[in-house]
């Protein structure tokens, strides 16, 4: 027999598990090795339900880390919806420039967890390079980027980004990298001549 509560049980479980999660993304982002008695403690739930949600470290960084591709990835769609599609691709590459410098402490648990490759054997690496692909899709449709650019390509072009020092100014450092791509990507699109 069910228990009468189980719905909240169930909301109150989700709700432990996204807090857990939150405070997890911003204390990785910190540092690769915080304590999860303090992701535990910060997220407000006790040890037991720390670990019956993450019953490890790898599993706790895997799913925030999915988690934020997730975010990352799915913006390329809502970013094409609102805007034209070269808009939304400059405001999708600021957001892949903070989910890559932004998260450094995640980044470097992840390297730790999947080994030292940033390609195509990090977890989330397909879905990325998919909502690239579609927003190079779309403005190669409107004539906003020159012809023939390729996610390889796009990838190459887009490399320095992670050779920026994170712990520096790196905003404005990767803005202006930023909007060199976007201008090279643009010089000789079609609905520019």
């Amino acid at each position: 027999m069910e228990s009468g509560n189980d719905g909240p049980q169930r909301s109150d479980a989700l709700r432990n598990r996204e807090r857990i999660l939150e405070v997890a993304l911003a204390e990785l982002s910190r540092a690769e090795d915080v304590p999860l008695s303090l992701i535990a403690k910060k997220a407000g739930v006790g040890q037991g339900t720390f670990y019956r949600n993450f019953p490890s470290r790898e599993a706790l960084v895997l799913e925030v880390h999915g988690r934020e591709v997730r975010l990352l990835t799915d913006a390329a769609t809502e970013l094409l919806r609102d805007r034209a599609p070269d808009e939304a691709l400059r405001a999708w590459m600021d957001r892949l420039a903070r989910f890559a410098l932004a998260k450094i402490g995640l980044a470097d648990a992840m390297r730790r967890i999947v080994g030292t490759s940033d390609g195509p054997a990090q977890p989330g690496y397909k879905l990325v390079v998919e909502a690239i692909r579609t927003l190079l899709a779309a403005n190669h449709a409107a004539g906003t980027i020159r012809p023939g650019v390729t996610v390889e390509d796009f990838v190459l072009v887009i490399a320095g980004i992670w050779e920026i020092d994170p712990r520096g100014d790196w905003r404005s450092q990767t803005a202006r990298l930023l909007d060199l791509v976007m201008d090279g990507l643009r010089t000789g699109a079609p609905a520019r001549g």
